[in-house]
């Protein structure tokens, strides 16, 4: 039970922090597409990949004491920022899990929009079809964030790059 947690725990460890629960939905698909072996299972969803598996854990990581959630406001809204705390940080010492080094990638994803992940999530969702099947799904399905095609060959990129990076 404890190594999901456990492998959690560790992403969270190789950051400072992480803000936005979709951007954190995001980042933890992406690296499961990257062959990071993250158990949640994601489908479809408003944002992109969603995974409810996920939501359920980091509550329960919250609720031990091993992450502590922050609300924040924005201008018009809330977002939430994840941090370890001393129990986490207790935890980690205890319980030891392997995973590949993952700050590389998450300062990469850090640097870039909740938006741009979105997409890239979106385009490794659909990455069992060809290209440009993948670009008239996005344009399809992401209609209302008006994505390019600049935006989807920057994605192209950075999926490239974010793979390469272990």
């Amino acid at each position: 039970m404890l190594e999901n947690h456990a492998k959690l725990m560790q992403f969270f460890s190789s950051s400072d922090a992480i803000v936005g629960r979709k951007r954190l939905q995001k980042m933890i698909y992406i690296l499961k597409k990257c062959d990071v072996p993250f158990e949640e299972r994601y489908q479809f969803h408003f944002y992109g990949p969603y995974s409810e598996e996920l939501t359920l854990r980091i509550e329960e990581m919250c609720n031990l004491g091993f992450i502590s959630e922050t609300k924040e406001e924005k201008k018009n809204y809330y977002q939430y920022r994840y941090e370890v705390t001393d129990s986490g940080k207790e935890f980690m010492e205890r319980y030891h899990t392997e995973l590949p080094s993952l700050n590389r990638r998450i300062d990469e994803m850090n640097e870039k929009s909740s938006r741009f992940l979105e997409l890239v999530s979106t385009m490794l969702f659909f990455e069992h079809l060809p290209k440009e099947e993948i670009s008239e799904k996005v344009f399809s399905v992401k209609s209302k964030q008006n994505y390019t095609v600049e935006d989807i060959e920057e994605g192209w990129e950075f999926i490239e790059n974010i793979r390469q990076n272990h």
